[in-house]
């Protein structure tokens, strides 16, 4: 990255242009997604407290499922993407198509597995007895879906390789839509409670990898790409994921870390961290959907052998991940008065969240580069050096977390925690883009 010269003032509008075009949509897609829960929530909460309680505890295992495989959206994206530069559109989707059929087989999987799995599962996250029956309910019936998230997750990857953003984003509004209406057909209308949330739920989210298989098969077709399983392919595929794999579940287990953390520091502060923690959350939505353009930019720039543009590109990503961290950094610190209040009344809460709300403002720049480069590295396939930095990343900050309650810090202090492991972040990422190792060419990596 240090080699690139400095970006003309048109070639910064262009790279604007399509970073635009693709980070836009790709964050009302990523906004929407979560939406799912909430609806399930709000309509499943008037049912009673142990049927929310059970929600609660279903749709947490299914979220961590569905995350655990968002492989398949960044290993098919970067994989598309790459045969798109080189102009093999034919072969571009013939891999989608190997990651979709890998969806579906790791989906049946799963469903398997919870199925039988549902009452122990249930009983590890400390249900209540009146919650578990809802619990175990929900969880079974949604579990049902998970094929269909999966196979959501893979389109999701060809079509942001083949740079089209804008479908993902219609087709996440339209399962929203979807979903809030059979929710309370099923619930109110068919009186079926918890059970027709789950199946409101299943059936929108089939729909969903119904209209994305639609639109990958008609693109198959007009270019002559077979639908079939290719074992070699799917296998593939899977190698690709592997690493990325590792990186999330590194990734997971930071978060696990802290929470973990928190709830040893007290009721106030693990209160209060849980309250940051979804704000952490939706800024990181903001600063995903750049790093998504920038898996799809790269990949296409390294499969037609243009070094020279990939190098520019993020460049100007990185500088877009500056100005978009310390705006919403800003936003933070302006804003905490509007929203601290609807989350809590408890001053011990408040006065708890603050400094550590400060802490999360002020990395938020960091945050913004970070975000930009992981997407950088994913485009251009670097897989393994990813996890490999995760597992440092991880192994730095575990311990950091764990000595805050052994050293008597508190919430602020195991933010910090968080800020240092956003640095090593920073540091393994930006070492990776400034060797030029990542810029390997071609349709394949």
């Amino acid at each position: 990255m240090t080699e690139a010269p400095t970006t003309s003032r048109p070639g910064r509008r262009r790279h604007d242009r399509e970073i635009i075009a693709l980070a836009v949509p790709a964050f009302g897609a990523l906004v929407a997604e979560p939406l799912f829960v909430m609806v399930d929530s709000a309509i499943v909460g008037h049912l009673g407290t142990p049927q929310l309680a059970g929600l609660a505890i279903a749709a947490g295992l299914m979220t961590t499922a569905v995350s655990i495989f968002v492989f398949l959206a960044y290993a098919t994206t970067a994989a598309v993407a790459r045969r798109v530069g080189a102009g093999e559109l034919q072969a571009a989707i013939r891999q989608g198509m190997d990651g979709i059929w890998l969806a579906l087989l790791l989906g049946v999987a799963v469903i398997a597995v919870a199925l039988p799995a549902a009452p122990w599962l249930i009983g590890v996250f400390g249900a209540s007895d009146t919650a578990t029956p809802f619990a175990i309910t929900y969880l079974r019936i949604s579990s049902l879906g998970i094929p269909a998230m999966l196979v959501v997750l893979a389109a999701t990857g060809v079509l942001r390789g083949l740079q089209d953003t804008r479908t993902p984003l219609y087709v996440a509004i339209g399962g929203f839509g979807a979903n809030a209406a059979l929710n309370l057909a099923l619930v109110y209308g068919a009186g079926l409670g918890i059970a027709g949330s789950a199946w409101g739920t299943v059936i929108a989210q089939w729909a969903m990898a119904g209209v994305y298989l639609v639109v990958v098969v008609r693109g198959a077709r007009r270019h002559g790409a077979s639908l079939r399983p290719d074992a070699s392919g799917i296998r593939a595929s899977a190698r690709a994921g592997v690493p990325l794999l590792i990186r999330t579940l590194s990734l997971r287990a930071v978060l696990l870390i802290a929470t973990a953390v928190a709830a040893r520091l007290g009721d106030a502060e693990v209160a209060a961290h849980q309250i940051i923690l979804s704000l952490w959350s939706l800024m990181a939505f903001a600063l995903d959907a750049i790093a998504i353009a920038g898996q799809a930019i790269i990949g296409r720039y390294l499969g037609a052998g243009d070094t020279h543009r990939a190098r520019e590109v993020c460049r100007r990503m990185v500088q877009w991940g500056i100005v978009a961290g310390v705006l919403l950094g800003a936003l933070i610190v302006l804003a905490r008065p509007l929203f601290i209040p609807l989350f809590t009344g408890d001053q011990v809460v408040r006065d708890t969240l603050l400094p550590a709300l400060l802490v999360v403002a002020v990395s938020q720049p960091v945050a913004g580069v970070v975000f930009v480069l992981d997407g950088v590295l994913m485009g251009a396939g670097d897989g393994p050096y990813l996890a490999g930095a995760m597992l440092v990343t991880l192994a730095v900050f575990a311990p950091a977390a764990l000595l805050v309650p052994t050293l008597g810090g508190g919430l602020t202090a195991l933010w910090w925690a968080m800020g240092l492991m956003m640095a090593v972040r920073l540091a393994t990422l930006w070492i990776r883009t400034n060797s030029g190792r990542w810029l390997v060419t071609g349709a394949t990596r």
